[in-house]
């Protein structure tokens, strides 16, 4: 028995983060069926059909292939655990200034 792809293993994780189902993913992206899981032979896709995954997925497509432990460069995450008390409060504080401006526009769009 094969032992499963870095690839195979991240679509699986990424298939089951939005509780999808594989056959709904592949008639969204247009593919026949068992197209992703035909993926756990040990095969990769293809440069076209890697980048639509990704993107799909809104993941790099080196974290698929397993050459970063990133999920999507370019993209910041946060982890609010990882910030202290301080920085917390920072944090909540702005999107508490955000919300209001955006509540503030919404009401001047409506007069």
């Amino acid at each position: 028995m094969s032992e499963e792809t870095i690839f195979y293993s991240r679509l699986k994780q990424e298939i089951k983060k939005i509780r999808k189902s594989t056959n709904q993913i592949e008639r969204e992206l247009g593919y026949s069926r068992n197209a992703l899981h035909n993926y756990k032979n040990g095969t990769e896709p293809s440069g076209t059909r890697l980048i639509e995954i990704a993107e799909y997925f809104h993941v790099s497509p080196k974290f698929l292939l397993g050459k970063t432990e990133i999920p999507a460069e370019n993209r910041p995450t946060i982890l609010f655990e990882q910030l202290s008390d301080v920085q917390k409060y920072k944090m909540l504080k702005l999107c508490h200034n955000w919300s209001e401006n955006l509540i503030k526009n919404a009401r001047l769009l409506d007069r």
